[in-house]
């Protein structure tokens, strides 16, 4: 099937991270038995609404609950790594469960040490001294710029297949992806370096498709791949009616907000907790590109967007990410549109 799934085991109102990770497990298991092809964890940092903060980790734990269906990262962010852990991580889970590992690679992401004395628990001296020890062993040296992104995946595929001492890496069969959201670096460097990309059109939806366009332009062929393969995101929620679709989606707006003020992803509100916020003009204007291009609706009409949007942006794989308050309503979600997507 050409459907897969990003979870970034969402954090809902009332919940804890420990609830979110046993859903994500449960989630994946349905996903497998549904036919997805493949299932990516996030990685983000200090935010209160997301528990996936370490792929490599999240991903063991659904491949070992998991037989058949692919497991990766949706993405690492190289900025918090130094190359030869990534390529040893994701080494030894391709060795623990060959032919179904994929290293998805993002952009850095990282906190810089002018950001620090912006926030109250990391302007603490100890923790500003941890930091340039951290910079140190990644290679960093103090106010120097971060290596070119293009720089940063060749330093991983340097591992994979190279002559070195990383003997976990050696005939490992991950396979390795970029993700971006713009027609910028991250899609030239897919395109150049011959990896598959994956274009984050539910995070920025006005520049997914230059993304890929780009991304294609730049294709070299490579060992790895021959001709390029594109996956676009997409956030959906789809339940036996509308009316119900449009009612666990209520909150998703409100959500997206609480990123885009800085706030970091706020646990997901219940639907009562949707309809009491109280909105502005100016806050839905932040937030409009991305409520308007949530697919939301019953099995059938989310199918057909989605399929139009596959076939618009060219792209062979649609990644889907559902976050809703209700796990069981979750699971439905993905249930359905796994039905109707066979009938398109």
């Amino acid at each position: 099937m050409t459907l897969s799934v990003l979870d970034l085991s969402p954090v809902v109102s009332g919940q804890r991270a420990a609830d979110a990770l046993r859903n994500t497990l449960d989630l994946a298991r349905h996903a497998e038995r549904l036919g997805y092809r493949r299932y990516w964890l996030a990685e983000h940092h200090l935010t209160p609404g997301v528990a996936s903060t370490s792929p490599a980790v999240l991903i063991a734990a659904v491949a070992a609950a998991t037989e058949e269906i692919r497991v990766g990262s949706g993405a690492v962010l190289l900025g918090y790594y130094a190359p030869l852990v990534v390529a040893e991580q994701f080494g030894l889970l391709a060795n623990l469960h060959p032919g179904r590992i994929d290293l998805g690679l993002g952009r850095s992401g990282a906190v810089r040490e002018s950001d620090l004395a912006k926030h109250p628990v990391f302007s603490a001296p100890e923790f500003i001294a941890r930091y340039r020890l951290q910079q140190g062993l990644l290679g960093v040296r103090p106010g120097a710029e971060e290596p070119p992104y293009a720089e940063q995946v060749g330093q991983v595929l340097g591992f994979v297949g190279g002559d070195h001492h990383a003997n976990v890496v050696e005939g490992a069969d991950f396979a390795v992806w970029v993700l971006g959201s713009s027609a910028g670096e991250s899609a030239v460097t897919a395109g150049a370096l011959g990896l598959p990309f994956a274009a984050a059109y539910h995070v920025s939806p006005r520049t997914a498709q230059a993304a890929v366009d780009a991304y294609r332009e730049a294709f070299v062929p490579s060992e790895r791949l021959a001709e390029p393969y594109v996956v676009i995101s997409a956030d959906v929620v789809v339940a036996e009616d509308e009316a119900v679709a449009v009612d666990l989606a209520a909150p998703y707006g409100q959500w997206v907000l609480s990123i885009r003020t800085g706030d970091g992803a706020i646990p997901f509100p219940s639907p009562e907790e949707a309809a009491a916020f109280e909105w502005t003009d100016e806050a839905h204007a932040k937030v409009a590109d991305r409520t308007a291009t949530q697919f939301v609706g019953a099995p059938a009409d989310v199918a057909e967007r989605l399929h139009e949007l596959k076939t618009t942006t060219g792209a062979d794989e649609v990644l889907v990410t559902t976050i809703v308050h209700d796990h069981a309503a979750r699971v439905r979600s993905y249930e359905l549109l796994a039905k109707a997507w066979a009938q398109v």
